[in-house]
């Protein structure tokens, strides 16, 4: 077996792993890892050969975007302080507390490989974390905290990854330096994120055509991603931005080809790239087994010792955090998603699964440092960070659809219809709002109805073919008006629902569902 049909075998994969997921109840990312794992340890299948550094430019855009489509900036905005509390203040304990237990087990790990040890495997994966939790039926509100902390602790982790490799490599290290640089990437993303979603707003304006917009958002992720850190910027943080900005103002509501082959599309992507992405993750694993030839019971032990640390620093930042902000939630009049109870924070915590990003940055990490000699315990670091990725992602993933089940935890289903619910009667008033507007400007005849009209005519043309010139153009004359009364009437039922997109408390996968029962009802 060559590199390509390895390839066609994860992609097969990455399809069948779906049904078979849901068949099971098991996540289809965690069957895919399994088949990866399978597939290392087959002789004819051959090690995968991807330079590490390629990795993420490759999988993360493309995976990002999908799961910011799903989202809004204004959901976002209302979770800023659990997404904080997760994505950026978890991050940085959960470095420092696998820093000091690194070094203290590890005999000689200097400090800045142990700080980039902790990095690599403090963010959990945006990635598995939503692919996982959105198959469990969850609450929606938990759904969103975890794309949240999914999509932004990347950011934070990616960065300090970055400064501790650098001062390993050069041998010294600067605190103001090091939060100078953070700042400065995260400026540096958000302005190049801005300016490519303004930008691919433009231009998808000027393509116009359904396929050729579509296109483009496919190659604007990567051109973020890849600007981004040619200018020392994150470009997780930049492909998140222009994401968000394209989601919040590119979007027509009368596009309804656009918007709906996007949707079918982007599905498509998502799910091959997510299994194929997973499955290198179990590939990757002859590289962990090869380090450590004869050193098993030490390296298992260190492993499971760091699993242990990010696992219980998890748990023991939710319960202070849920109590906070719960407690913060309770004094001010805000809308934001938090857990309620305790099972739906034990539900967090155990969702915490690393991926994608974790396997990247460990295979990423240098050979040799500045001075030529190799870098610091690097074996160590790789089996170590394979450990926790296979532990938390394996085990939390295969065990986490029985944890739901056991806890009860499910989706707040008549709040989803009655959303949902509210959303049609606000689209039939609009429509019902621009019907008037048009009766006030011109004379309709009551039983005026499309339906009615198109079978009528195609009825009357199929009896009779012979049918009179003028009362075929006066039939014609009927349907074309009933046409444009009704498409003006589902354009300001589309506008009404995609404002709601915006508006606090909005789920947007809701509002997505009713918006396309009324684009595909604007294609019959």
């Amino acid at each position: 077996m060559d590199q390509l049909a390895l390839l066609f075998v994860l992609l097969l994969g990455a399809l069948i792993s779906v049904p078979v997921g849901d068949r099971f109840g098991l996540p289809a990312p965690v069957l895919m890892t399994l088949l990866g794992i399978v597939l290392a340890v087959l002789d004819f299948v051959p090690n995968v050969d991807i330079p590490p550094e390629l990795i993420l430019p490759i999988l993360l855009p493309p995976l990002l975007y999908a799961a910011v489509r799903r989202t809004s900036w204004r959901q976002f905005a209302a979770n800023k302080r659990p997404i904080f509390l997760l994505a950026v203040a978890l991050v940085f304990v959960t470095t420092l507390c696998v820093a000091v237990v690194a070094q203290a087990i590890v005999p000689g790990l200097p400090i800045a490989a142990a700080v980039a040890l902790g990095a690599l495997v403090a963010p959990p994966d945006p990635v598995a974390a939503t692919a996982v939790a959105g198959q469990l039926g969850l609450p929606r509100r938990l759904v969103s905290i975890l794309e949240g902390e999914g999509l932004f602790n990347d950011v934070t982790a990616i960065v300090l990854y970055h400064v501790a490799v650098a001062a390993a490599v050069s041998g010294s290290f600067t605190a103001g330096k090091a939060v100078f640089e953070l700042v400065l990437s995260a400026v540096v993303a958000v302005v190049v994120g801005l300016a490519l979603g303004w930008g691919a707003n433009k231009l998808m304006d000027l393509l116009g055509d359904a396929t050729l917009q579509i296109g483009l958002t496919v190659l604007v992720p990567y051109a973020s991603y890849v600007l981004a850190e040619e200018l020392h910027g994150s470009g997780v943080l930049a492909v998140l931005t222009t994401a968000l900005f394209i989601a919040e103002y590119a979007t027509d509501a009368d596009d309804v080809m656009t918007r709906l082959a996007g949707h079918t599309f982007w599905d498509i992507v998502d799910t091959l790239v997510t299994g194929v992405a997973f499955g290198l993750i179990g590939l990757e694993l002859h590289n962990a087994i090869r380090t450590a030839s004869g050193r098993w019971g030490e390296m298992l032990g260190w492993a499971a010792a760091i699993v242990a640390v990010v696992v219980l620093v998890r748990l023991l930042w939710l319960l202070p955090a849920t109590w906070l902000t719960k407690r913060l939630h309770a004094k001010r009049d805000i809308d934001e998603e938090i857990p309620m109870g305790w099972r739906e924070t034990v539900i967090m915590w155990w969702s915490g699964m690393r991926g994608v990003a974790s396997v990247a940055l460990a295979l990423a990490i240098p050979l040799e440092t500045d001075s030529g000699a190799g870098f610091p315990d690097r074996d160590e670091i790789v089996f170590i960070a394979f450990g926790v990725i296979m532990a938390t992602l394996v085990l939390q993933g295969l065990t986490l659809p029985w944890l739901v089940k056991r806890l009860g935890v499910r989706a707040d289903s008549e709040r989803e219809m009655e959303f949902e619910k509210t959303l049609a009667v606000r689209a039939a008033k609009a429509a019902k709002k621009r019907l008037r507007e048009i009766e006030n400007v011109e004379e309709l005849p009551e039983e005026l109805s499309e339906q009615m009209l198109r079978r009528a005519f195609e009825i009357g043309v199929r009896i009779s073919p012979e049918m009179g010139d003028e009362e075929r153009r006066e039939a014609r004359r009927r349907l074309k008006r009933a046409r444009r009364i009704h498409g003006e009437m589902l354009s300001a039922a589309r506008h009404e629902v995609l404002a709601a997109r915006s508006e606090p408390g909005a789920d947007p996968e809701i509002v997505d569902r009713v918006l396309r029962h009324l684009d595909v009802r604007s294609l019959r």
